[in-house]
């Protein structure tokens, strides 16, 4: 038994590496690929971009090892029935399962390991792509313009609508809005036509502009005069524009930014970031309870009454008991408080909304380490007594079910959590909804191949109706 054991393991554990790494190439690519607009044209040494793929490999580890497991199961133990070993396996009395036992020790442990990878490991490689990504978005050599955008260089920010001639430096229709200490579009400069002059390596951008004009917004004191929005317009012929680009060309890529995102936490420092979340909710919540009806002047309503006098208005509108001026005001001070009140009460719903949701992504993100180990654990027990069912090994059929089951268990769960983001479900669900829809189906699968039956036995059910409907007529 050890020696097959042992031939059945090495077996997999083959499948599994050349699955693992072709997947991973394939995803890597993809990742390149989606990625392209951020490293093209920025002249980024080897081991920026290494750094790169390296920092954006772990979240796709997390995404193709579930996909590798179940593609390898079904793989071997459809080579196995395929060549008949399985069978011979069952005539010498070795079950399913007992063939089974060394694969399913391997992948429990292989799922504690994914566990500890995705607490551990892929919260670092999130923080350092994060800020990997943000220190290659401040790369823009000289003639990285792009045209039909707004290209930020320095205090400039640069659109053209094409670039033509020699390396592009010929420029069309260019608008350039010019930064200053306020906030706002205060100077914008437009031409029919421009030219980038400056050389390749040099650490001044200069750009030159043919005829165009010149905006410069006024900032008055004066409101009256500032709703008109004055500004002041200037004709040029020629104007040259220099631009230092020596900070920007001086990147430093190992620089990190205190960002702490729920992707790049591990298990403790989710749970205590969600007491914390649960607890500024429940504050919040009891603030905007005491506002509201601090603004209701419940407890000052009856301030101005007296209890001895008698008034009956039963059979009269209380506002009677005002003149009409008083009454219009009455009217109107009750319409602005609505309203008031409304408009406060929206505000306050689109930031809790937020700040729900930001909960709701910590709940998940946590819930997400537990259950990736689970579904590595359920995508095998889906995978094998599927390969001896199907009885096809290869990269043909188990490669094209794998993929349809794995579709369906990765959109589950990104439907379940885009549901979850807004509480329209709970967010634990949402993170275990789709391995426990897996759950019964590999159970299924498995008591299936157990009693050496196919996945859906037609004539079975069709036999099995047509007694009931007999039993049915002659009862």
């Amino acid at each position: 038994m050890k020696i097959l054991d042992l031939y059945i393991f090495k077996s997999y554990l083959k499948t599994l590496a050349s699955t693992f790494c072709i997947l991973m190439l394939i995803f890597l690519l993809q990742s390149v690929w989606l990625y392209i607009s951020e490293l093209a044209g920025k002249d980024l040494e080897l081991d920026i971009i290494l750094k790169f793929l390296i920092n954006v490999s772990p979240r796709l580890v997390i995404l193709v090892l579930p996909l590798t497991i179940l593609l390898s199961s079904i793989m071997v133990f459809g080579s196995l029935s395929e060549n008949y070993e399985f069978a011979a396996m069952k005539a010498s009395g070795i079950s399913l399962q007992r063939s089974m036992k060394s694969l399913i020790f391997f992948t429990f442990l292989l799922g504690i390991i994914t566990f500890f990878f995705s607490n551990n490991i892929a919260p670092i490689a999130e923080y350092n792509f994060h800020n990997l990504r943000k220190n290659i978005s401040k790369v823009k050599p000289s003639m990285a313009i792009a045209e039909g955008q707004f290209s930020q260089i320095g205090d400039y920010n640069i659109k053209v609508e094409n670039k033509y001639g020699n390396e592009g430096k010929l420029l069309d229709k260019v608008i350039i809005h010019q930064k200053k200490n306020k906030p706002g579009n205060y100077t914008v400069i437009k031409s029919k036509t421009g030219e980038i002059i400056s050389e390749e390596n040099s650490d001044i951008l200069q750009l030159k502009l043919y005829y165009g004009n010149y905006y410069d917004e006024i900032i008055s004191e004066d409101y009256s005069k500032k709703i008109k929005k004055p500004f002041v317009k200037s004709y040029f012929e020629e104007y040259l524009i220099n631009i230092d680009i020596a900070s920007i060309n001086e990147v430093d890529f190992n620089e990190e930014d205190d960002v702490n995102k729920h992707s790049m936490m591990r298990v403790n420092e989710l749970n205590t970031a969600i007491d914390s979340l649960t607890e500024k909710k429940t504050e919040d919540m009891a603030v905007i309870s005491s506002k509201m009806f601090n603004r209701s002047n419940f407890k000052t309503i009856d301030y101005n009454l007296n209890p001895k006098d008698e008034v009956n208005y039963e059979n009269d509108n209380f506002l009677n008991l005002f003149q009409p001026k008083k009454q219009k005001q009455l009217y109107d001070l009750a319409i602005s408080s609505v309203k008031s009140t409304i408009s406060i009460v929206k505000s306050n719903k689109t930031i809790q909304s937020y700040r729900e949701q930001n909960l709701n992504k910590h709940v998940m993100t946590m819930h997400d380490k537990f259950s990736l180990g689970f579904a590595c654990i359920i995508l095998f027990f889906i995978g094998a007594p599927l390969g001896t069912i199907i009885r096809k090994g290869g990269y043909g059929l188990p490669l094209v079910i794998s993929i349809l089951l794995f579709l369906a268990y990765h959109f589950l769960g990104i439907f379940s959590k885009n549901l979850a983001e807004d509480s329209s479900i709970n967010p634990i669900l949402a993170s275990w909804l789709s391995t426990l829809i897996m759950l019964p189906f590999s159970i299924y699968l498995t008591y299936r191949a157990t009693n050496d039956q196919s996945v859906f036995n037609f004539g079975e059910y069709i036999i099995s109706f047509y007694k009931k409907i007999e039993k049915y007529v002659k009862g």
